[in-house]
């Protein structure tokens, strides 16, 4: 089936009423949550194998997030892939220093889940997915003759590194302000790309397309600003539940994408009450979230703790009234931002010094700046512009930092201006 554009873009008006019962956001947040979606959406999946483009009935844009926004699917199992290319060097090095450092000082554990979220910045990664309503969640990271999961079970989150026969153990309430902001889903990566939508933005329908085994509308997001980094943004949607799929970020660059994301296999059958079950196994050092390590003992004989209610489902938002709009008090804490839409930039004053060159900080961390790092130089005097294929910052020698999903030359024009 040819693709199809059921609109070309959507209105202003149509896009207040997408935003309807989303998370609030800041504005300031555009840029970070394109990065989020690159760096730490590292939740989870990508390529996928088309197989044909089902014939599908037409639909809106403004139908197709609708129906985004009404998924509601609670039990899902399968496999996904992601894969991302950020443009950064070989972290291999960096990971083993920054590990070395953390086991070194206590603080750390392999099976913390944010000491695996490096391991997904770049490259190909596999993992398995399962899930069973808001309060059962398995993610299964398959390495070389490895494995890493990371459980959450009610009240309980428990993270295993079968390599070093390591485990993590918090709790839901105490890792919820932490995990909070990163997209764990499909569906959390889309819905942060669609914070992005504005008069800005193109949204169209693109045609139909297949993953793993399912019939999807594409949905396709795309800047209409020249100077950003985003090319475009393109969501696979089961036509049935809503739910999305797969997700690909392209660089404006051109070339692969920073970001492919999809199931390539899933099933929305009840996963078995023992795919969420975790007992650490005999002689695994286990560490307390904020806390010191325990023996795996202690964990074995203790009694199962009583399964938490599932928490009953939210009613949905209804579809905001449309009035005259408030002017947006500024978040306290919230950096400067300048631009609009996808060519937005934020701006921090850090009150001092600029970030230390890799020479002075030295190591595999130094070498990571330095690779990532261009000095340059305009009116606003001195300073380095870190860069990524999606997200560029430019830190001055006086302590600005500029930061955004733009080019090096718009973080320069900026910093000229201000």
């Amino acid at each position: 089936m040819a693709p199809y554009e059921s609109d070309d873009s959507t209105t202003s008006d149509e896009i207040d009423d997408l935003r309807a019962g989303r998370r609030k956001a800041a504005r300031y947040a555009v840029p970070v949550a394109v990065v989020g979606v690159a760096a730490a959406t590292i939740g989870l999946v990508p390529a996928l194998a088309d197989s044909g483009d089902p014939d599908l009935p037409e639909i809106s844009a403004q139908q197709l997030i609708e129906k985004i926004a009404e998924s509601d699917v609670q039990q899902l199992s399968g496999t996904v892939k992601i894969s991302t290319d950020l443009g950064l060097p070989d972290l291999g090095g960096l990971e083993s220093s920054l590990a070395s450092g953390a086991m070194e000082s206590g603080d750390g554990s392999s099976a913390d889940p944010s000491a695996k979220l490096t391991e997904l910045v770049t490259g190909t990664n596999t993992l398995r997915v399962a899930a069973d309503g808001p309060d059962r969640q398995k993610l299964s990271l398959l390495e070389n003759a490895a494995e890493y999961s990371l459980i959450h079970n009610g009240k309980d989150i428990w993270g295993y590194d079968s390599a070093s026969n390591e485990v993590f153990h918090g709790t839901a309430a105490e890792s919820a302000e932490k995990e909070k902001e990163v997209p764990a889903t499909p569906k959390d990566l889309t819905e942060e790309a669609l914070k992005s939508v504005d008069d800005t933005t193109s949204v169209t329908v693109d045609g139909t397309a297949q993953v793993a085994g399912r019939d999807a509308y594409r949905l396709l997001i795309k800047p209409k600003q020249s100077g950003t980094t985003v090319g475009s943004i393109t969501v696979a949607v089961d036509a049935k539940t809503g739910m999305p799929l797969k997700f690909t970020l392209t660089p404006s660059s051109g070339g692969a994408a920073v970001v492919d994301a999809g199931f390539t296999k899933i099933s929305f059958a009840k996963p078995a009450a023992s795919t969420f079950d975790f007992t650490p196994p005999k002689g695994a050092k286990v560490t307390e979230e904020g806390e010191v390590e325990a023996p795996a003992e202690e964990y074995s004989k203790a009694p199962k703790a009583p399964k938490a209610p599932e928490a009953p489902k939210a009613p949905k938002a209804p579809k905001a009234t449309k009035a005259p709009k408030a002017p947006k008090a500024p978040e306290e804490g919230a950096p400067e931002v300048i631009g609009e839409g996808w060519n937005s930039i934020a701006v921090l004053d850090t009150g001092g010094e600029g970030m230390p060159s890799g020479s002075e900080v030295g190591g595999a961390l130094g070498g990571f700046m330095d690779s990532l790092g261009d000095k340059v130089k305009g009116e606003f005097g001195e300073g380095t512009v870190y860069k990524t294929r999606l997200v560029n910052a430019l830190m001055t020698d006086d302590g600005k930092v500029y930061v955004g999903a733009v080019t090096k030359d718009a973080l320069v024009k900026a910093a000229n201006a201000g």
